[in-house]
């Protein structure tokens, strides 16, 4: 078989152009590069093709970032309206954070789109529905999504910029901090080094549990 033949099966072989491929495409490019990097010129690079053919599939960047929320959203699993609500909202938290973790750029843009997908309308409905049969009115139940999510998101970016990613991290950051330090000018946030962040077992992921269950514990249904 020639060269010119196979390249022709290889063509004709190709999976088509669809916006699922284009939107996968466009989340290992933001995985790798953020948010920013995300442009018609790379996707379409990635994918083999040129840039116009992607307007056949989507709008434009804008709906392509539309898409990669709504991927994010997919990835979270769905709180249960048959479990406890405090013991679902705890999951869906936890499994929130994953997924953001795992896509460092979305924690930005989980709540920007103005024409949610539908992954996203069903998450939504999920977490409400959890917080309904829960005993939540309806206001109640939008005060309870607002501020999980508020702590979830401003934890998951406080984590995602720490200066270190494990405990053997933490102890030369640490560790420098303190060798940095003059002698008694800072008491408490030398203890706080010492006999907190440096303890055998510290962990600071254990912070977002302590938070949420602060948080859970406040809330209570039917009360506005």
């Amino acid at each position: 078989m020639s060269k010119r033949s196979t390249g022709r099966r290889t063509r004709s072989e190709r999976a088509p152009l669809s916006r699922e491929r284009i939107v996968t495409a466009a989340t290992a490019l933001a995985d790798e590069k953020g948010a920013a990097g995300v442009t018609m010129r790379a996707i379409a690079a990635g994918l083999g093709v040129e840039a116009m053919s992607l307007y056949n599939h989507v709008t434009g960047r804008e709906d392509i970032l539309g898409g990669l929320v709504d991927a994010v959203f997919g990835e979270i699993d769905l709180p249960s309206s048959t479990t406890d609500w405090r013991e679902a909202m705890r999951d869906r938290a936890a499994s929130a954070r994953t997924a953001l973790r795992r896509h460092p750029w979305a924690v930005g843009l989980m709540d920007s789109n103005s024409r949610p997908g539908p992954a996203t309308l069903r998450h939504h409905d999920a977490v409400l529905g959890a917080l309904r049969a829960g005993g939540f009115s309806v206001g109640m139940a939008a005060h309870a999504f607002s501020l999980i999510d508020s702590y979830l998101y401003g934890f998951v970016l406080q984590e995602l910029s720490l200066p270190f990613a494990s405990p053997a991290e933490l102890d030369e950051v640490a560790g420098d901090i303190l060798a940095d330090l003059p002698t008694d000018a800072y008491p408490h946030l030398t203890e706080l080094i010492t006999k907190h962040a440096l303890q055998p077992g510290y962990d600071y992921a254990a912070e977002f549990e302590f938070g949420l269950t602060l948080i859970l514990d406040a809330l209570h249904p039917d009360e506005l």
